[in-house]
């Protein structure tokens, strides 16, 4: 039924191209002025590497959302995940973004054309389509913590992040799951010496080695570390802060993460732990749609685990605070939101949890209005650990301003690759927040 007759009574990697602040004004100024016409279809921006969403989109469109899509036809469009920003900046200032696009890679972007009145009030639309209570508390949560409390993107995932880990290699080898950070050294030791490559990252979208950065931070420090890096009160380059570059840098030093990994991609990545060549590989429960792939994974769902990120030796943070986020999220421009678009909010709200996770083995921010049985006792795994985690926190870049995500994931790989030191990342990274 379309989801206009609703309103009387009730919808991986991160990097971005260069960008300064200056052509986000020109391209985000003004009130966002300017009239657009009807939408002719619901057109989707989205990123190339993210291929669950667009086909979840389509999935909808063939069935539960079919009627939507008969008055307004789904329409995808893709670019790669490093040019997102600079197309969005592009767009916004022709007046032309589209129904639904992929948000920024940082949030300060999102809000940028928020701001400017680029994009849809989606928590009054989800109102007034009856459609807010679709998704997750934790997730209106995350989001409202990222775009500084407002409901600016729709949470097409859901992720918490940790390690997963070859259960057959690490049996094979006699290694315990780690609980604390001198034990998964040691874990990779042992992988290392028995020919394997103990992790997999990508170096050329940074961000996953950055992570690394973040986790080491918020058990060392606490979960309030990188907010205290936000507000002024702690710098990057204070030497606890160090700490956690130099930690990370030590596992590129000893070759950990394989050879030229400033070259390897996230597929590449991805392929070499779901094809046994890496022990573990730390990344969100996005990834558990590749791991039900049996196409993908060689090494067979059941010998995947999934592990927190572990315990610093006289740290302030807890195992169970859990990196979460909602990928990349997603929202409505303004200039071309109407009933049929609403609709389409509306019926993706509903159906969206559902056929992500029966079809993908993906985890979203809607909820799950269809039971769904887990693919795989992994997914099991980070689905429980999901509804059972009290405390949350965010990742390494999710505070910075754009200019700094992107030095940040532009420079991480050098750190490992000992082109950087660590002492020089921080003072890179800290100099683009403003140095404060």
């Amino acid at each position: 039924m379309p989801h206009r007759m609703l309103r009387a009574r009730r919808l991986t990697l991160v990097s971005a191209g260069a960008m300064s602040m200056a052509l986000l004004a020109t391209a985000c100024g003004g009130g966002g002025g300017g009239t657009s016409a009807a939408p002719k279809d619901f057109t989707y921006l989205g990123v190339t590497e993210n291929t669950t969403t667009r086909t979840a989109l389509a999935t909808l469109s063939e069935g539960s959302c079919k009627a939507e899509n008969d008055a307004l036809p789904l329409k995808t469009e893709t670019v790669p995940q490093a040019q997102l920003d600079q197309k969005l900046q592009l767009l916004a200032g022709q007046d032309a973004l589209p129904a639904q696009f992929a948000a920024g890679n940082a949030p300060a972007l999102t809000k940028q054309l928020a701001k400017s009145g680029k994009v849809a009030d989606i928590e009054l639309e989800l109102k007034r389509y009856g459609a807010l209570d679709q998704l997750e508390p934790a997730a209106v949560s995350t989001i409202k913590a990222l775009y500084g409390g407002k409901l600016m993107a729709l949470p097409y995932e859901y992720n918490i992040e940790g390690f997963f880990y070859n259960k057959k290699l690490f049996e094979e080898n006699g290694i315990a799951v780690p609980g604390t950070w001198d034990e998964l050294l040691a874990a990779a030791d042992e992988l290392d010496a028995k020919g394997v490559q103990p992790f997999s990252a990508s170096g050329a979208q940074g961000w996953p080695l950055t992570r690394l950065i973040s986790g080491y931070l918020y058990r060392s420090l606490g979960p309030d570390a990188l907010e205290k890096v936000a507000d002024g009160s702690a710098e990057l380059t204070d030497p606890e802060y160090v700490k956690a570059a130099e930690e990370v840098a030590a596992l590129g030093k000893k070759g950990y993460f394989g050879k030229g990994v400033g070259s390897i991609d996230y597929d590449t990545a991805m392929n070499q732990f779901l094809t046994g060549r890496s022990g573990m590989f730390y990344m969100g429960s996005w990834a558990l749609a590749n791991i039900a792939d049996p196409e993908q994974n060689k090494v067979g769902a059941e010998n995947v685990g999934f592990m927190p990120f572990p315990a610093v030796k006289g740290g302030a943070g807890s195992i169970d605070q859990y990196p979460s986020n909602i990928g990349l999220a997603v929202t409505f421009g303004s200039k071309t939101f109407n009933d049929k678009t609403g609709d389409w909010l509306g019926c993706i709200s509903k159906n969206y949890g559902s056929t992500a996770l029966k079809d993908h083995g993906a985890i979203s921010g809607f909820k799950v209005n269809t039971p769904v049985e887990d693919a795989n006792e992994v997914t099991t795994t980070v689905r429980k650990t999901i509804s059972s985690s009290q405390q949350n926190v965010l990742w390494f870049e999710a505070l910075f301003s754009t200019k700094a995500t992107t030095v940040s994931n532009t420079t991480a790989a050098g750190l490992v690759n000992g082109s950087v030191s660590p002492q020089q990342f921080m003072e890179t990274v800290q100099a683009a927040l403003g140095g404060r």
